[in-house]
C-alpha cells in the first residue's frame, strides 16, 4: 500500500511535533549532560530496504555536515532487512531536537522516503552514561 505525500507528510509532521514537544533548549549550551544518542527505528515497504539505505545514506552525507553531529550507523534486522534502525549520537540535545529537524535535507528525506518507508519511524532519545571501547 501506498501513502499519498499529503498524508504522510501530515502524519510524519503530526509524529515529530509531539515527540519533541517539549525540547526546545538554549542549543548554546554546549555541557556533557547535553549529549544524545538516537534510535530510530524505521520499517520499510516490502523490497525497498536498498533503497531506504541508499536514501538515508544520501541524508547522512548531509547531517554530517552539521553542528554537533558525532556519528550515525545505519542498522538492518538480520532476520527482517525491511527494519532498518540508525544508532545516532549528538553533542547537544537542543539542537538535534530544534535545528535538526527544520534542515533541509532531513525535510527532503521526509518527502523522498515515502516513496520506500511504511510510514514515519520510532524516534528515542537516550542519555550517555557510559561508553566502552577496545582498547
Amino acid at each position: 500500500m501506498k501513502t499519498s505525500a499529503p498524508v504522510f507528510i501530515a502524519v510524519l509532521s503530526f509524529f515529530l511535533n509531539f515527540t519533541f514537544q517539549g525540547h526546545s533548549q538554549d542549543v548554546t549550551s554546549k555541557s556533557s549532560d547535553q549529549h544524545l544518542a538516537v534510535l530510530v527505528k524505521y520499517k520499510t515497504q516490502p523490497l525497498k530496504s536498498k533503497e531506504a539505505v541508499a536514501g538515508m545514506t544520501k541524508m547522512i552525507e548531509a547531517v554530517k555536515t552539521e553542528p554537533n553531529f558525532v556519528s550515525i550507523t545505519i542498522l538492518t534486522d538480520k532476520n527482517d532487512p525491511s527494519v532498518i534502525m540508525l544508532y545516532e549520537e549528538w553533542s547537544n540535545e537542543a539542537y538535534y531536537y530544534g535545528d535538526h529537524m527544520k534542515t533541509n535535507h532531513l525535510q527532503e528525506f521526509i518527502i523522498a522516503s515515502r516513496d520506500y518507508l511504511i510510514g514515519p519511524p520510532e524516534i528515542t532519545g537516550w542519555k550517555i552514561e557510559k561508553k566502552f571501547a577496545a582498547e
